[in-house]
């Protein structure tokens, strides 16, 4: 018998004792991280406990009469350890969505972790969302390159390269992020696609004081002027690019291909995968191609995320699965 409840203050350090040995969990669903913008969501992370031993944690967010993995992380879904069986993912999930449908939710949509991010095979989850009829109602692109099966740079972005070395520009790695932010980050988001980034200086700042060899800042130089920078989250296996972006002169100087050419083939050389993110917009119905291209021709290729919604009524047809 399972119990499923609301995560309260005081679950604090015993939910990030849990994160730190899940099989399918990173540094984002620390709670550290997680309530950095908690004045934007509804808090409705869940507790999964066999008596009082907890067994898995749902990062979680409530709003308009729903239930999300959460709607401000980049990636969720059910957490649990290496040693947890898929019958017992099940009923777990059986649990959950009982608890739910009992609290008058009746839809709950689930955000699930790319599989490069799991230290372990973690697809319990989405057998489980199988057998519950749930309905695919989103899919994303990460473009993302297997760094130890070696890099294939194309002749154009090595040309990039060229030109940078050429104009001698030079990379540092940053501990402050406000030259990136206010010069570089925000007039382009205003410009090309009028909006902001997902995290304002003040939450980039605050994070990476939490979390400082997670979240690194590497900014392009020509001649002491800053002309392009990146904000790179970084988990055990994955390097993700979080921001990219570049002055106006990045084609003439090459610095954003120069910039990412050191990144893969130095500094982050000895990780499994680097991820440049999606490219995708309107719920992945859309997908930027110029910005698809100028990743895939560092080598990189597609692998999906997936956005799920479920209907919490649908927790009896995990009854009798498992014979």
């Amino acid at each position: 018998m399972y119990t499923v409840r609301l995560y309260q203050k005081n679950d604090f350090d015993s939910w990030n004792a849990f994160i730190d040995q899940a099989k399918n969990a990173t540094f984002l669903f620390h709670r550290n991280f997680m309530e950095y913008h908690e004045d934007r969501f509804v808090d409705y992370s869940l507790i999964i406990e066999d008596g009082s031993k907890c067994v898995a944690v749902l990062p979680a967010n409530f709003s308009n009469n729903q239930v999300f993995s959460h709607q401000g992380l980049s990636y969720g879904g059910l957490v649990y350890d290496k040693k947890t069986k898929l019958a017992t993912v099940l009923t777990i999930f059986k649990y959950i969505l009982e608890f739910l449908k009992q609290n008058e939710i009746s839809k709950f949509q689930v955000k699930l972790t790319p599989s490069f991010y799991t230290d372990y095979p973690s697809d319990e989850l989405n057998y489980a969302l199988f057998l519950t009829e749930a309905k695919l109602i989103r899919r994303d692109t990460h473009a993302i390159i297997e760094l130890q099966k070696g890099i294939s740079i194309t002749k154009g972005r090595m040309e990039g390269v060229a030109k940078a070395i050429k104009q001698k520009l030079i990379i540092k790695e940053e501990t402050e992020f406000h030259a990136f932010w206010n010069q570089i980050l925000i007039p382009n988001l205003a410009e090309m696609h009028q909006a902001k980034p997902v995290h304002t200086l003040e939450e980039i700042q605050y994070l990476h004081q939490k979390f400082p060899d997670n979240i690194r800042q590497f900014n392009v130089y020509h001649y002491d002027k800053l002309v392009a920078g990146t904000t790179i989250f970084e988990t055990k296996n994955v390097a993700h690019a979080q921001y990219i972006s570049g002055n106006n002169d990045k084609g003439k100087l090459g610095s954003v291909d120069f910039l990412y050419h050191h990144l893969l083939t130095n500094i982050f050389s000895h990780k499994e995968i680097f991820d440049f993110g999606i490219s995708n917009s309107n719920e992945g119905k859309t997908l930027n191609g110029g910005l698809s291209f100028w990743k895939e021709s560092f080598g990189a290729h597609i692998i999906s995320q997936d956005f799920y919604e479920v209907n919490t009524a649908n927790y009896g047809l995990l009854e009798n699965v498992v014979l």
